[in-house]
């Protein structure tokens, strides 16, 4: 579990394809200290278990399901991705629950500033439509953020310039896949009614 407040951006060094899966390695410093065999790691708001870890680099073994579902596939090197460890009892719960599930890949329709603000239009996969509301939660790329408006094939969030600087967010363009975790809550309430 997480919470979707990203703890350092870290930097792509390598992406290659094994025989039996894909070996992410990633330049990282915060999210190293600490890290043991098997821990979970956010990685652009996906769960990934660390195999392979110093004090600079973490390595992680993906499966073609991960490949397909997110947005890794686009991945480089140098590429900055976002970076959280998993929660603990005694960390503060800012942002809201995020498991590190990937719910599907939004398209970024539009990206810059707005008078002082800078407005981020993601499109999500029509199917997802449904769980975006004004002041719900929203994790892109692993970051808990706050909808600002719904449209009818998008939805618009209006970022501070902390959230800027602290994420990978700074390097997207228009047209560049990231992925969407929807609020963990409003799927259950959908499970549980649906089965009434």
């Amino acid at each position: 579990m997480f919470t979707g407040l990203i703890e350092e951006t870290g930097r792509v060094v390598s992406f290659i394809e094994g025989e039996n899966s894909w070996r992410l390695k990633i330049r990282a410093s915060k999210v190293c200290q600490g890290l043991q065999a098997g821990d979970s790691v956010a990685v652009n708001g996906c769960c990934l278990t660390a195999v392979e870890f110093d004090d600079e680099y973490i390595g992680f073994d993906l499966l073609g399901e991960t490949i397909r579902l997110t947005s890794f596939r686009s991945l480089k090197e140098g590429m900055p991705v976002n970076l959280e460890r998993s929660l603990l009892p005694s960390t503060r719960m800012g942002g809201h629950f995020v498991s590190g599930h990937v719910d599907g890949l939004g398209v970024i329709r539009a990206i810059g500033p707005s008078g002082k603000d800078t407005v981020l239009e993601i499109e999500p996969p029509t199917e997802l439509l449904k769980y975006f509301v004004p002041k719900g939660c929203i994790a892109v790329d692993g970051i808990s953020l706050t909808v600002a408006e719904v449209k009818a094939t998008s939805f618009v969030i209006w970022l501070i310039p902390h959230t800027l600087a602290m994420t990978n967010l700074h390097a997207k363009q228009v047209g560049d896949p990231v992925n969407l975790e929807c609020d963990l809550l409003a799927k259950y309430v959908e499970r549980l009614i649906e089965q009434r």
